[in-house]
């Protein structure tokens, strides 16, 4: 697949890594294209042989994935601008609206979520997947933690964009769970919340999972 995607953080780097690691190609969009170019560079040096480019916008036109790997509401306003680019590919929104003053609360209107406003900004044709959110930047980078593979939690409406997204996390060496429709997205950024929330209490040091057991 190609997986173009947008932002070159912490999550971007630990995104990527996986989708290399998974035999995919990866373009990275980011307003600095140096950022982009730089994350790109690193991750070759990491990973030999790794299929990694910075692109403009442009990079989005044929991809099979564009990951929205931005804080919130940013994610929202790329698609907004992006427009009909976007159409033909799966968008995968990862952001947790948290409000990061106070690490309490979400910020978005109660009976909504981040990915449910995105899907309704995303052109037709372009199916909005909330996937990723409960993982930390720290063990995309593995795709494990204590010799587990990560959750990756997924909810969707569309079953074919769902299948697509859980093919990038299995080829990645991670889990992918299907939580249900979008709206499942409100109570995944609830738990992300809380994830992030209990880093400091419980001195997890950005280095824990949410893990499903049978």
């Amino acid at each position: 697949m190609i997986v173009s995607i947008i932002g070159a953080g912490r999550m971007a780097r630990g995104l990527a890594t996986r989708a290399l690691s998974g035999g995919h190609t990866v373009r990275l969009i980011d307003r600095s294209h140096k950022k982009a170019a730089d994350l790109a560079d690193e991750l070759r040096g990491m990973l030999l042989g790794a299929d990694v480019h910075a692109s403009d916008a442009i990079g989005v036109e044929d991809a099979d994935v564009v990951v929205l790997a931005l804080p919130y509401p940013a994610g929202r306003d790329v698609v907004a601008d992006y427009g009909t680019a976007l159409t033909g590919s799966v968008l995968v929104d990862i952001c947790n609206p948290v409000d990061f003053s106070t690490l309490d609360s979400l910020v978005v209107p109660p009976g909504t979520s981040a990915a449910e406003q995105i899907a309704a900004e995303a052109a037709p044709g372009a199916p909005v997947v909330k996937a990723f959110n409960t993982t930390l930047a720290s063990t995309l980078v593995s795709g494990q933690t204590m010799g587990r593979p990560l959750d990756v939690l997924i909810a969707g409406d569309e079953p074919e964009a769902k299948l697509t997204v859980a093919e990038l996390a299995s080829s990645g060496g991670m889990r992918p769970l299907d939580m249900g429709p979008l709206r499942r997205a409100r109570e995944l950024e609830g738990l992300g919340l809380l994830h992030i929330s209990v880093q400091e209490p419980l001195g997890l040091n950005w280095s824990s999972a949410i893990k499903i057991l049978p």
